[in-house]
């Protein structure tokens, strides 16, 4: 009758050792072999049962970035309603939303910065680096905390959104009369309504027909410059 027992108990290291090799992020893959290509990887935000696909950025600012939206190509439609910007969709490889609910669980665990890195159709890159980035439960509608701008050329687009919930087009959510999300074909943290468009339509370059609905960082090229990418990456902080 002790048998199970004492198995259990010679077995108990071995089980401890597979969890920790779970990675929470990109940051332990990065950290477990630093020589990691930048890829796609399977990282597990909330657990063993919680497997999600993600690009890693494995160079940029020192690497172990876990990319948590990407826009490159217009391959992927991001005009989706709220269900699906709480899951996540797209093609790790490509253009994806990794998730409300993801981040959520990844920002509880640690605390983390985020970079976005951006691209003209000119070739001209550029960033935006906050020290601190969350987001609030679903319950608190995913409401955005970021902050400690340092700029990389971009401009600080994206303070202005902090404190704001998370709005889709079947869920507004944020401070104006109308749905921002609506208004601006692209779902985010509104608040009245933005300086920053990431998941608005894919175009090419300047174009004001309809104007403020493609993916813009106003700081940077103003609300008439749809960019030619753009992608939120986020690291614990050291």
């Amino acid at each position: 009758m002790q048998l199970p027992s004492l198995l259990l108990l010679a077995l108990a290291p071995v089980l401890i050792r597979c969890q920790l090799i779970l990675p929470v992020d990109c940051n332990d893959i990065y950290h477990d072999d630093n020589s990691q290509p930048s890829g796609v990887y399977t990282i597990y935000p909330i657990g063993a049962t919680s497997a999600v696909q993600v690009y890693c950025d494995m160079t940029s600012v020192g690497g172990g970035w876990t990319v948590i939206q990407r826009r490159m190509d217009g391959s992927v439609n991001f005009y989706r309603p709220w269900a699906e910007y709480k899951l996540g969709f797209g093609v790790a490889a490509g253009e994806y939303w990794l998730g409300l609910e993801n981040i959520f669980h990844l920002t509880l665990r640690r605390s983390y910065e985020l970079l976005v890195d951006m691209e003209d159709f000119d070739g001209n890159k550029v960033s935006a680096r906050y020290s601190s980035f969350s987001i609030d439960p679903e319950s608190y509608g995913y409401k955005l905390q970021v902050s400690g701008f340092t700029d990389g050329g971009a401009g600080d687009s994206l303070t202005y959104h902090s404190g704001s919930k998370f709005s889709t087009m079947d869920k507004d959510q944020d401070a104006h009369s109308s749905n921002c999300a609506r208004l601006l074909l692209g779902p985010f943290w509104h608040n009245s309504c933005n300086y920053a468009n990431p998941n608005g339509v894919y175009r090419r370059g300047a174009d004001n027909t309809p104007s403020r609905v493609g993916i813009e960082w106003y700081h940077w090229k103003g609300y008439e410059y749809s960019l030619k990418s753009i992608s939120m990456k986020i690291r614990p902080v050291k």
